[in-house]
């Protein structure tokens, strides 16, 4: 039995094991550390962790990693999937040398048509139209600007060993390049490890598109007809069609002539798509780039013809010819082309803000399924932990039909099927997409999705499975005034309950100095005090820490009465701000404020204190001067005393409007507030050293903090520091 690696992760790595499956190999997978969970780790016969210590991302990136792995487990081929590795001609060859079978074209073809200016140097000789360009990649911005006079404005940036829309920027001025050059380098770097990049006439009305391709070692090479992926968002596919739309006859008959004569020229001898822009207004297309590997999008492909790619990847690397029993591609002029298929990338992005990748617990997942509906996934399930790691796509939804109406109505349906919660997707934005009249009508290009402002006009989800189950949680944890007759649920442990006079008057205590002194004399008071002043965080960092700050209000004023009369003599209580104040109106719906002012009324005696997260105030973005002013005003009002502001990166231009307001406008407080961020006592420590301690909190004296506090957030002071 043969053994198949798959140097990838996710979907492309389970994709590449139902193949090699059906042709009884034994599969082995890799995975990072980080990616320890990931379902195609379980999905193979093996698995083992590759480029410890390397980060989530340059583990898969570790060509001697994992080709050493591939020798010491007797692995007979490697997959690279697409991305990672699919177009690095050193792990190619690196492959060979060890002895091991590439699945993909030679490290030679690699070279050329992995390298995009040397892809179109072919294409250009082999007859093909191509796009004004570099002929050679830049990396100075003086040679950039100087190609960039020559092929005019607008014009595109692209990374030259790689794809997947990484690396690309649109440059419209020519004040715009540099920055964006090197914007473009840094992405090509971190993606491909190479960066590499050039320039090229930008088409701004254009229709991708691309043609699959097909060869073998033997000189053998067939198309598999075209696909439009016109739809894309910052370069990047969305919704792709098998075959294209509306186009006539003669031009896709010769995008796919093209295609052929170009893999033929240069001897290609695997899975590969060759890419095209049709500029919409002359009827003209031209070359783009070649991708020497597997694509995303070649379910659509595999659906109108019904021929499955990476089975004949795996057959072609091992010497089989395409004609030949094993492989069974028909001859050209026979492999079918069976109604059309459309395939959506589902995505763990909110398109309400920009597409922002959202990550945490997937709570509920529930596929679509059904005729005509195909899925292409790998962390789609319930309980799944979505990383910031990795590519944000969660499972591809492919459909098929006799014609394109009825591939997307029952797209349609399958996106209304699917049930994601915990995290965001993208689905209702791919509803509106292929209901859109400029999609269904085949008048789709690159830039629909910049200019159509409908697509981000999304119907509210009800989401009422979800509510129904938190009432019923809410029923059960907390009971139902207004159901009859039904009983209070009853604790078997023992209730503990401190003995205090309810009746007697709470004795004096901080706050009591604070209104006699004010802010400044109790400040000179608290210098002077020999004894150790304690700060109580019950009721806000010790339940947001232990119960999600989940603790009622109910709860809080239980105890009010007793705190007020047995723990006096505290220097405070911390029980508002941070995330309980968000968390008392989102979770509990409650009023921050009214819980504010029902225990001032219960605890008159001692200083409340609070956490203030400078100008993010109680909230999770900069706010306005004015709000975070009227913000700390209105909290006065309403019974703070203390305001601890502090700023995690230690930036104190976010601490001024706070502490301005407090020691201006109020008679509260200020307690500015330095984050312990490094050891001092470590010898090798060069920034976070005892000076730089000092000098902030001498600073924020001169800002007008009445107390000085250290926060140490991940408890990294220990006993020799404090």
């Amino acid at each position: 039995m043969k053994k198949i690696l798959a140097a990838n992760r996710s979907e492309i790595a389970v994709r590449i094991f139902r193949s090699a499956t059906e042709l009884n190999m034994r599969t082995v997978a890799i995975y990072a550390e980080e990616d320890r969970f990931g379902v195609h780790r379980f999905k193979a016969d093996e698995a083992y962790v590759v480029g410890k210590g390397k980060g989530p991302v340059a583990a898969y990136l570790d060509v001697e990693s994992i080709v050493g792995l591939a020798k010491d487990k007797g692995v007979d081929l490697i997959h690279p999937g697409y991305g990672f590795l699919s177009e690095n001609a050193d792990f190619a060859r690196a492959c060979r040398e060890a002895g091991v079978i590439f699945v993909g074209p030679s490290p030679e073809l690699l070279d050329q048509m992995g390298d995009k200016v040397a892809a179109r140097k072919a294409a250009e000789e082999a007859g093909v139209p191509i796009l004004p360009a570099t002929p050679d990649p830049v990396s100075k911005p003086a040679d950039a600007i100087k190609w960039a006079r020559k092929i005019g404005f607008p014009l595109i940036i692209k990374a030259a060993f790689g794809g997947g829309g990484r690396g690309m920027r649109v440059v419209r001025e020519e004040k715009d390049l540099k920055a964006l050059l090197e914007e473009a380098q840094g992405e090509a770097e971190r993606s491909f490890g190479n960066s590499a990049v050039f320039l090229e006439r930008f088409v701004g009305k254009a229709k991708h598109l691309e043609v699959q391709i097909l060869g073998d070692k033997h000189g053998n090479v067939v198309h598999l007809h075209e696909r439009d992926c016109s739809v894309q968002r910052r370069y990047q596919k969305v919704v792709e069609v098998a075959p294209s739309i509306g186009l006539p006859e003669e031009t896709v008959a010769e995008l796919c002539s093209a295609a052929v004569k170009l893999s033929k020229s240069i001897g290609y001898d695997n899975a590969g798509t060759v890419e095209f822009l049709m500029d919409l207004d002359s009827g003209e297309w031209f070359f783009i780039e070649m991708n020497p590997r597997i694509q995303v999008e070649h379910t659509v492909t595999e659906q109108i013809t019904g021929i499955d790619l990476v089975r004949a990847q795996l057959l072609v690397a091992q010497g089989h010819k395409l004609h030949g029993d094993e492989v069974a591609i028909p001859t050209q002029e026979k492999i079918p082309r069976n109604g059309c298929s459309v395939q959506c990338r589902v995505t763990t992005e909110d398109p309400e803000k920009d597409f922002t990748p959202d990550y945490g617990k997937i709570l509920n997942y529930r596929s679509a399924a059904g005729f005509g509906v195909r899925l292409d996934g790998a962390m789609g399930d319930t309980g799944a932990i979505i990383t910031p790691f990795y590519d944000s796509l969660l499972v591809k939804i492919t459909t098929s039909g006799p014609d394109l109406p009825q591939a997307l109505q029952r797209m349609h349906r399958a996106l209304r099927e699917m049930r994601i919660r915990g995290v965001k997707t993208n689905i209702p934005f791919l509803e509106n997409v292929i209901t859109h009249e400029k999609f269904t009508q085949g008048k789709a290009t690159t830039s629909m999705i910049d200019v159509t402002p409908a697509l981000f006009r999304f119907k509210a989800r009800r989401d009422r499975a979800t509510k129904l189950l938190k009432y019923l949680g809410e029923i059960v944890v907390n009971g139902n005034p207004h159901v009859k007759g039904r009983e209070r649920l009853s604790s078997t442990l023992p209730l503990i309950v401190p003995p205090y006079d309810p009746k007697a008057k709470p004795p004096p205590g901080t706050r009591d100095l604070l209104l006699e002194l004010g802010p400044a004399k109790f400040a000179e008071w608290t210098r002077k005090q020999k004894c150790l002043l304690i700060t109580d965080t019950t009721l806000r960092d010790a339940h947001q820490s232990l119960l999600a700050a989940r603790m009622r209000s109910y709860d809080m004023l239980k105890v009010a009465d007793f705190m007020a009369r047995r723990v006096s003599g505290l220097f405070s209580l911390e029980m508002w701000g941070g995330a309980t104040f968000d968390t008392s109106m989102r979770f509990l719906g409650e009023c921050p404020y009214e819980r504010l002012r029902s225990l001032r009324e219960k605890i008159p005696n001692v200083l409340f204190q609070m956490l203030l997260r400078g100008s993010n105030a109680v909230g999770y973005a900069n706010y306005p001067d004015n709000v975070v002013r009227d913000f700390v005003v209105h909290a006065s009002e309403a019974g703070m005393d203390v305001f601890r502001i502090f700023d995690s990166l230690n930036y104190l231009p976010n601490l001024k409007v706070a502490m301005e307001a407090v020691t201006e406008r109020t008679n509260s407080l200020c307690e500015g507030t330095v984050c312990f961020t490094g050891d001092f006592t470590d010898p090798s420590e060069e920034k976070y050293v005892l000076s730089y301690y000092v000098e902030m909190a001498k600073e924020l004296e001169k800002m007008g903090a009445h107390l000085l506090a250290i926060k140490d957030m991940a408890g990294l002071c220990h006993p020799t520091a404090a």
